[in-house]
């Protein structure tokens, strides 16, 4: 039975939901910004020391800066261009194709029954969305 898009797509949300999959984009990066500025600026003012000191007040900005910024990824998901989701169902499509199933529910209960297959898919999405989104990930299990 052919699969839609949209059918691959809710596989990869189901399984990024079984391990509460998170990713910050674009407020990572400002962060890490702040952080760099911030120890710069100390080791300008302070040298050695205050390097030392402006990193360790730069991460802790940084850190509160990007708090609550993670975004679960099926959402990330769901909201990519079309494009983007057709190439991720082609290769989620390679991953599951010598598999046995009618529908896609059929599909998404077999894949969740494998911890093999979970994984590929997971890493397959993991990748896309650090590589390609340049996106940090965290697992909130």
């Amino acid at each position: 039975m052919p699969l839609k898009v949209q059918d691959i797509m809710k596989l990869l949300c189901s399984v990024c939901e079984q391990k509460k999959v998170q990713a910050a984009g674009k407020h990572s990066v400002k962060g890490a910004l702040v952080t760099g500025a911030v120890a710069f600026v100390g080791g300008l003012v302070g040298g050695p020391l205050g390097l030392a000191i402006g990193g360790a007040v730069g991460g802790l900005l940084g850190a509160w800066m990007t708090s609550g910024q993670f975004k679960p990824v099926p959402q990330i998901l769901m909201e990519l261009p079309p494009s983007e989701q057709q190439r991720l169902f082609a290769e989620a499509l390679a991953i599951v194709r010598g598999l046995d199933w009618a529908d896609a529910v059929q599909l998404t209960t077999l894949v969740l029954g494998n911890k093999e297959l979970q994984q590929q898919l997971l890493a397959l999405v993991v990748n896309y969305v650090s590589k390609e989104l340049r996106a940090e990930i965290r697992y909130d299990d």
